[in-house]
C-alpha cells in the first residue's frame, strides 16, 4: 500500500510504541511461573500515562445513562456542539477565571483537546510555515505541524528557569516565519506552573501575549491540568491577560479535571477567527460529540469544587509517596503544585532515560515514562504518574527500592 509523504515524515507516537512494550511484558509476566517468594506473580503497575484511575462524579455518569436511554439522543449532534454546552463552557470560564466568552464565536467543543491541537495545525499551517513548540512537551504539538507539512522549531524548558522559556531568545529569523506557538501550563511533563519565576501569576502569560502580538502569530495554550492543583495553588488562564483573545486560543479538557479521559470531551476558547478556522476543518472531519456525552459534560462543568478538591487530595498523597520513594533512591525530584506527575532525574549510571525505564519495566513490572518521549530536552529525566491506586503506588515504590538495592 502506498503511504503518503506526510505519514512517512510522521514519527511513531512514543506512547503507542511503549504501550506495545508494556503489553509484551504483561504477557510474559502472566505466563511466568509464580515466584517462590510471593503468593502471586509479578504484574505491571502503570505509572507511565496520565490516565485517571478514578471514576467521574456520580452525577455525570447518571446523566449519561439517562440521556442514552432517550431515543432522540442518537442522531447527528451538530458540528458546533449544543448551545447549552457552549454556554456552560462560557459560564465555567466566567466563574473559574473571570473571563467572558461569547458562546457563539469564542467556544468550540472538541473530541478531546488532542484532536483540537492537531486540527488547529491543519487550520493554520501550510507547507513551509513554522510552528514553535516547547521541549520537552506533549508530542501532538509537533505532530500536528508535521501533518500539516510545516516545520517545527523547539525552544528549551530548563530546570534553572523553572521550566519557563526565554521567548526573546528565539532567533529573529525563526520568529519571522512562525505562524503559531504552543505553551502548556501547568506543564506536562515537568509539572511547572506559569508563575514559577514571579509572584505575579499572569506575568509570564502577559509576556507571551505581547510576544505573539509583536511577531504576528497565534498563541495556543493547552491547559488540561488547570484544575489538578495542590497546596492552595490556583492555576490561571492565559485568557485572563487583557487582550489575550486577540491573539490566543486556549484548549482545555474534561479528561483530567473530571476523570473523563476516555469520554473525549474538550474545548477550544478564545480568538474567534482561529476558532472559525478550526470549525471549518472539524466540520469536514468529524460530526461532533455524541449528545449524551455533551449533556454529561454540562453536568461535569457544574460540579461543586469540593469534589475536585477531594479528588486532588488523593493525587497529592500519591505524589508525595512517589516523590519520597524516588528521593530515597537518590533521584532529584520537585513536588509539583499541579498536574499528575513527578518529573525526576534518572539515576546515574544509565545511558538514557529509556534504558532505565525499560530495565525497570522488565525487572520490576513498574512502567514509567522515559523523558526522551517528550523531546531531546527531556533526556535525563523520567515522568512518573500518580494514576494508580494509592496502594499500588506504594507497591511500585517498594519495587523500585528493591530494584536499586
Amino acid at each position: 500500500m502506498k503511504r503518503s509523504t506526510r505519514l512517512l515524515n510522521l514519527p511513531s507516537y512514543p506512547f503507542a510504541l511503549w504501550g506495545d512494550r508494556v503489553r509484551a511484558v504483561q504477557r510474559h509476566l502472566a505466563n511466568s511461573k509464580r515466584s517462590a517468594n510471593s503468593k502471586r506473580s509479578l504484574d505491571v503497575i502503570r505509572l507511565d500515562m496520565g490516565n485517571p484511575d478514578m471514576p467521574p462524579p456520580d452525577e455525570v455518569i447518571t446523566t449519561l445513562c439517562q440521556s442514552v436511554h432517550r431515543p432522540d439522543r442518537h442522531g447527528y449532534p451538530g458540528y458546533k456542539g449544543t448551545s447549552t454546552l457552549r454556554e456552560t463552557v462560557a459560564a465555567y470560564y466566567r466563574r473559574r477565571f473571570d473571563v467572558s466568552l461569547d458562546p457563539e464565536s469564542q467556544v468550540m467543543p472538541l473530541l478531546g483537546s488532542k484532536e483540537g491541537i492537531v486540527n488547529l495545525a491543519l487550520a493554520c499551517l501550510d507547507p513551509g510555515d513554522l510552528a514553535l513548540a516547547p521541549d520537552p512537551s506533549y508530542a501532538p504539538y509537533t505532530r500536528g505541524a508535521i501533518l500539516a507539512g510545516a516545520e517545527v522549531h523547539t525552544f528549551p524548558l530548563l530546570a534553572e528557569r523553572g521550566f519557563l522559556p526565554t521567548l526573546d531568545a528565539i532567533p529573529a529569523d525563526v520568529t519571522d516565519r512562525a505562524a503559531l506557538m504552543w505553551l502548556n501550563y501547568p506543564n506536562n511533563p515537568t509539572g511547572a506552573t506559569a508563575d514559577a519565576n514571579s509572584s505575579d501569576p499572569l506575568a509570564f502569560f502577559a509576556q507571551a501575549v505581547d510576544f505573539a502580538r509583536r511577531h504576528d502569530l497565534l498563541l495556543c495554550h493547552d491547559a488540561p491540568y488547570c484544575d489538578v492543583t495542590y497546596d492552595g495553588y490556583v492555576a490561571p488562564s492565559l485568557l485572563q491577560v487583557q487582550g489575550a483573545s486577540e491573539v490566543a486560543v486556549e484548549l482545555n479538557s474534561l479528561s483530567k479535571t473530571f476523570n473523563m479521559a476516555g469520554w473525549r470531551v474538550g474545548m477550544a476558547v478564545g480568538n474567534s477567527d482561529a476558532l472559525a478556522a478550526l470549525s471549518r476543518v472539524k466540520s469536514n472531519i468529524d460530526s461532533g460529540i455524541f449528545l449524551p456525552l455533551q449533556e454529561a459534560a454540562v453536568q461535569a462543568l457544574s460540579i461543586a469544587p469540593e469534589w475536585i478538591a477531594e479528588r486532588n487530595a488523593i493525587y497529592h498523597q500519591r505524589l508525595e509517596i512517589i516523590s519520597e520513594g524516588l528521593t530515597a533512591l537518590g533521584m532529584e525530584t520537585t513536588r509539583p503544585r499541579a498536574t499528575l506527575y513527578i518529573w525526576a532525574r534518572t539515576p546515574t549510571g544509565w545511558a538514557s532515560s529509556e534504558e532505565f525505564a525499560s530495565a525497570l519495566l522488565e525487572q520490576t513490572g513498574v512502567s514509567i515514562t522515559p523523558g526522551s518521549f517528550f523531546g531531546p530536552a527531556g533526556e535525563g529525566y523520567v515522568r512518573v504518574s500518580a494514576t494508580a491506586s494509592t496502594q499500588r503506588v506504594r507497591e511500585a515504590m517498594e519495587r523500585l527500592r528493591q530494584f536499586a538495592a
